[in-house]
């Protein structure tokens, strides 16, 4: 074997034994307000926040303080449906009674209110979501509401599909995408309101979250896993078995779907029907799954969310779990030799091969494969990917029965 060849297998050796996670978990007993954790979020300083049946909690890696009405009669309910730490600090929380914001007035902490009697469209909150300047939108059972800091403006059937909205994003124009529980999802450019549902290819009308990644693909969780409908919102990909299960089970309900600062999709799925649950992130490639068997606080997943360090905080309804120490099993290890050029590219790139290579593949950034390639000796390939439109893909090569992948950028500009 060549030098070069020991050296990236014994890479490929050390990826390998590093990729499993650590799972650190919290429940009553470490100062948790309640073991059944409705939804989560993080805020701007790192603290995770929990809704729960009881309160609203706050943990900063070291206390666990607790909001209440108990404590502030100004909170709705104690019953929290959705959290939302939102990019100026405050804290959002949705329940069954309307929203509150948590801020600071001269006699300290505060929970304002909104309801009906306010501008909001609906008291029975399912989401709160932040617009890019700082709006925001709180979606109800009969529709939507945003507030701009002063007052509140709403949008509903028939704008809007009559089951309310689940999820709200926004794409790089500024556009506003809605997600219905029974209605698919609803694109407002600002004019006009377009569906796109199972009759445009979506799995299924039943859409429980929604996000917008950095290349305006939406990833939209669904009862029966994730769709992805692309950039220019004419084509649309699938995602159905994120968690794998033992057949002939293989639906997998999505509950959420974050992003981390990387990109890395991760989605929540809970099968009710079997109890079962997991989390899976996507590398781009394939999806890897995390479960209670790999040490998950609980099976019935409620809720994700990802803090500046790239942890990944689990709700669920026995109790929360950190996951860090998360690493990909498909590497660019093969950068450290520059073994594919140029990148960018405009259409045509370069790959440095070694023996044992057997099939090169690339993917674009929904995970569908748009070219293959059957290797024999070569240890120099051109290929020529000219006719791909403008965006991230990814080149994944078989070797020595191993993969190893490169993310490159397709840009007419070079």
């Amino acid at each position: 074997m060549k030098p070069r060849s020991i050296f990236l297998f014994f890479l490929l050796c050390l990826v390998f034994d590093l990729k499993s996670q650590v799972i650190e978990n919290y429940t009553v007993s470490d100062g948790l307000l309640d073991n059944f954790v409705e939804c989560i979020d993080v805020d701007i300083n790192d603290n995770i926040w929990f809704g729960t049946s009881v309160g609203v909690q706050m943990y900063d890696g070291v206390n666990w303080i607790t909001y209440n009405q108990a404590s502030f009669p100004g909170m709705l309910s104690d019953n929290i449906k959705c959290v939302k730490a939102t990019s100026n600090g405050d804290i959002w929380v949705g329940t069954d009674y309307g929203v509150n914001q948590l801020v600071s007035g001269v006699s300290g902490l505060m929970w304002l209110s909104y309801t009906t009697s306010n501008g909001l469209i609906n008291n029975q909150i399912k989401s709160i979501d932040e617009s890019p300047n700082g709006d925001v939108w709180v979606g109800t059972n009969q529709g939507v509401s945003y507030f701009n800091g002063t007052s509140w403006t709403s949008y509903s059937s028939p704008d809007i599909h009559w089951s309310g909205v689940n999820a709200t994003a926004f794409d790089s124009n500024g556009d506003k995408w809605f997600a219905s529980p029974l209605g698919g999802i609803t694109h407002f450019d600002g004019i006009n309101f377009t569906v796109y549902d199972t009759a445009f290819g979506l799995l299924t009308q039943n859409v429980t979250d929604l996000i917008i990644d950095n290349y305006d693909n939406k990833w939209i969780g669904t009862g029966a896993g994730i769709s992805v409908l692309d950039e220019l919102n004419s084509e649309i990909s699938h995602h159905t078995r994120m968690y794998i299960m033992p057949p002939p089970d293989t639906l997998n309900p999505v509950v959420s779907v974050v992003s981390n600062s990387n990109g890395i999709m991760w989605s929540a799925i809970y099968v009710g029907y079997l109890a079962e649950g997991g989390v899976a992130y996507w590398n781009g490639i394939q999806w890897q799954d995390i479960d209670f068997s790999d040490g998950l606080a609980g099976q019935n997943i409620k809720g994700i969310a990802i803090d500046s360090e790239g942890n990944v905080w689990v709700a669920t309804t026995t109790g929360v779990s950190k996951i860090s120490a998360v690493l990909n099993n498909i590497s660019d290890i093969l950068e450290i030799d520059n073994f594919l050029y140029p990148n960018p590219t405009s259409g045509k790139i370069n790959i440095k091969l070694d023996e044992g290579t057997d099939n090169i593949y690339v993917y674009n950034s929904l995970g569908c494969l748009v070219l293959s390639k059957k290797l024999s000796d070569k240890l120099l390939l051109e290929l020529d990917i000219s006719h791909f439109l403008d965006g991230v893909y990814y080149v994944v090569i078989d070797y020595d029965k191993t993969s190893v992948r490169k993310k490159i950028v397709v840009d007419q500009k070079y």
